[in-house]
């Protein structure tokens, strides 16, 4: 059914549901446009570390971008109040089925009718757990990678979005700095991180098979491409626990993937080795993560 599309999102504040890696960096670009972003997690030391991150780098990522002017952030751990006038929620959990579909029910309850409700997953599509949703017209993936120095999104719809809401995205998007891609039909993975599932997967399978370790195959990616960073390297900002759901989601839909990739990540999260944000993870030379 149509869906009516939020009025004036320049004077309507954003809410990120989730303080993690990216919850905040998502708060950051939302940031720039000199309106307020708010950010809900339940865990109230958490939600202070990502409004901490995002006025500490605000100003120079809006310097960045053309009309960018710093917006302000704030925090809380009641729902309702951090999505009373929300043109647009963008939930930024972690990759656990169950979890997303309890969210977005409750999304769907209590965010303003004219609310865009977005999922930054990056494995699941959102028809996956639209389940509850009354309004799923409303509904879409909205995947970041890691802003702000990966600043492409894939833009993918429900099945059921409006498509005035996929047309007004691709329109307002890049106020923020952000650049939607559209996945013209559904796909697990999207776009980019179907090329770089296949990437990762074959890298960890190098590790895991004792051919070579993280440090060499960064080295060797970025003599040959040109990056700043290798996959054991970027694998470490995303959060091993994170590359290790997502891993575990592409199995349960295919089988026949190696096994070996998951089960040397899985050793690395055990240990409590997540990554930049623990500290440690294939590289052990972070600072604990901000």
């Amino acid at each position: 059914m149509p869906f009516t599309l939020p009025t004036d999102p320049a004077s309507r504040p954003v809410t990120v549901i989730g303080a993690g890696t990216l919850g905040r960096r998502i708060a950051l670009m939302f940031a720039t446009r000199g309106g307020s972003v708010r950010v809900y997690d339940p865990v109230r030391e958490a939600g202070q570390a990502a409004c901490a991150y995002v006025e500490e780098h605000v100003a120079e990522v809006a310097a960045g971008i053309e009309g960018g002017t710093p917006g302000t952030v704030s925090t809380t751990t009641d729902l309702a109040e951090a999505l009373a006038g929300a043109w647009l929620v963008v939930e930024a959990v972690p990759e656990r089925l169950d979890l997303k579909k309890q969210i977005f029910a409750d999304l769907d309850k209590a965010a303003d009718a004219d609310a865009i409700l977005a999922s930054n997953s990056s494995s699941y599509p959102t028809s996956a757990f639209i389940d509850h949703v009354a309004h799923p017209e409303r509904v879409l993936n909205m995947h970041f990678y890691m802003p702000p120095a990966q600043s492409a999104v894939d833009l993918m719809s429900s099945g059921h979005t409006d498509r005035a809401v996929l047309d007004l995205l691709l329109g307002e998007l890049p106020h923020y700095g952000v650049f939607p891609f559209e996945a013209r039909r559904e796909s697990t993975g999207f776009i980019f991180n179907r090329v770089w599932a296949a990437i990762k997967r074959e890298a960890l399978s190098v590790v895991a098979e004792g051919v070579s370790t993280p440090q060499d195959v960064d080295a060797m990616w970025m003599i040959n491409m040109g990056g700043v960073a290798g996959p054991f390297r970027m694998m470490d900002r995303v959060g091993l626990d994170v590359v290790l759901d997502i891993e575990n989601h592409y199995a349960a839909e295919n089988p026949h993937l190696p096994s070996g990739p998951r089960e040397l990540l899985r050793g690395y999260v055990e240990a409590g080795h997540l990554g930049v944000k623990s500290g440690r993870g294939f590289y052990d030379d972070y600072d604990r993560a901000s």
